[in-house]
């Protein structure tokens, strides 16, 4: 993963108050960005609990350093075929509403700087895998990066049942 003081040439650039800092990971062929102060920590896959009647896209639930956390699986959220877990799989650690889940995601790719100015809303036409929790599309030079609110991945009542789960 790259150091945020090596990512991007506006790094250190009096134009600082326009960048936004995300973290990048893959979920299948899609990369997808966050902001970095959500993320408390990106950590290898370890063993997950499986809960009873928990929701349909929730994982289990992992021991980290002691506290009891719900890990969604991105795939499933997202509608997404599942994949089997390998060495890039990670476990993102971030906090929902005040809330810390880990998320499972296909890969984490870098931390990266990008202009306000190169985020657009989502296209209204988008009916795609989690269109609704979209924040925007970042046009980076080689890619489009989909940048995702985190405070619209669950409503409600699926944040209450995560709370039951841990």
């Amino acid at each position: 993963m790259a150091t945020p003081s090596a990512t991007g040439a506006a790094y250190g650039n009096s134009d600082d108050s326009s960048l936004i800092q995300l973290v990048t990971f893959k979920i299948g062929d899609e990369e997808f960005g966050v902001d970095i102060l959500k993320v408390q920590e990106i950590i290898r896959m370890m063993p997950i609990t499986k809960v009873p009647n928990a929701p349909s896209f929730v994982e289990g639930v992992i021991n980290l350093r002691g506290k009891v956390i719900p890990v969604i699986d991105m795939r499933k959220r997202f509608g997404m075929s599942a994949s089997a877990h390998n060495d890039q799989t990670r476990i993102e650690v971030m906090d929902l509403q005040g809330q810390v889940v880990g998320f499972v995601v296909d890969a984490v790719s870098e931390v990266l700087r990008i202009k306000e100015s190169t985020v657009e809303p989502p296209p209204p036409v988008v009916a795609g895998i989690g269109s609704e929790y979209m924040r925007g599309v970042g046009k980076l030079e080689d890619r489009l990066l989909i940048l995702l609110d985190l405070d619209k991945l669950l409503d409600e009542k699926e944040l209450d049942s995560l709370a039951g789960v841990a």
